[in-house]
């Protein structure tokens, strides 16, 4: 696959945040992690379509780099993973009910998320970027009464409300996906998307587009996975795999199959 990320930028992100602490299990503390390895089953909680993380391909296979690195944690602790797919606006319901074990698709992490659950440690860095069609919209200032599409219950949602942007702008269009949103721009119902920088990278490198990824970001951000409050076993756990990886190599073997050569 064409690369859209260079190793130096998508690797740099993975070895910095691999920097971490590693923490030592705490399994007496909750059975979280004793429960799902009674069951032989984690099961991942994701929206389905957010290329490279998670989305389904031409085969109708849920495939992608979170995929790939919780088939790889799994692997190691003994389980099979079980994908299930959600509403992601729904994705702390999900948890709480107990339909699924963690979210792990490309979650940023923000105030309202790290409340809501237990996060992971970060495993990748992101940026929240302006794709646009139209390459006459160089700036954020050419964006000024335009329709900027972004996804519901997103990150980039709620920073884009809080941004000082959103009194310039014509409107805001909410999407089910940034895919979604990504066809509106192609059929010229909006004029930018405002998104994750790893989304709309691929999505050029899977469409053979080159929308113009503006370098006026908002925000940077961190990916990380999701669990029950209570659930600080089964995070420990997977933090400490996930670390085990870094160390080992194989981390970097799927960033670089994700994010090429």
């Amino acid at each position: 696959m064409k690369k859209f990320f260079s190793v130096v930028s998508a690797i740099a992100c993975i070895v910095a945040l691999s920097g971490c602490n590693e923490k030592k299990l705490s399994l007496n503390s909750d059975y979280s992690y004793n429960r799902v390895k009674a069951s032989g089953i984690l099961v991942m909680g994701h929206m389905g379509d957010y290329p490279p993380m998670v989305f389904t391909d031409k085969d109708s296979n849920v495939v992608g780099f979170d995929v790939d690195l919780a088939r790889e944690v799994c692997s190691r602790l003994g389980l099979r993973l079980k994908l299930h797919l959600i509403p992601w606006a729904d994705k702390e319901k999900e948890l709480n009910t107990g339909n699924i074990d963690c979210v792990w698709n490309g979650m940023s992490v923000d105030e309202s998320r790290a409340s809501a659950m237990n996060l992971s440690d970060p495993y990748l860095t992101n940026r929240l970027i302006f794709a646009v069609k139209n390459k006459s919209y160089s700036s954020l200032d050419s964006l000024k009464g335009k329709r900027i599409g972004v996804q519901n219950a997103s990150t980039a949602w709620s920073v884009f409300e809080q941004s000082e942007m959103k009194k310039e702008i014509k409107e805001i269009v909410l999407f089910e996906s940034m895919s979604l949103a990504l066809e509106a721009m192609e059929q010229d119902s909006i004029d930018a998307v405002f998104m994750d920088e790893v989304g709309a990278k691929y999505w050029n490198v899977l469409n053979n587009k080159d929308y113009l990824i503006l370098e006026d970001g908002l925000h940077n951000e961190v990916y990380a996975v999701g669990f029950r409050k209570a659930d600080k076993a089964l995070r420990d756990t997977i933090n400490a795999v996930l670390t085990s990886m870094k160390k080992d190599g194989k981390f970097v073997d799927i960033a670089v199959k994700w994010f090429g050569k």
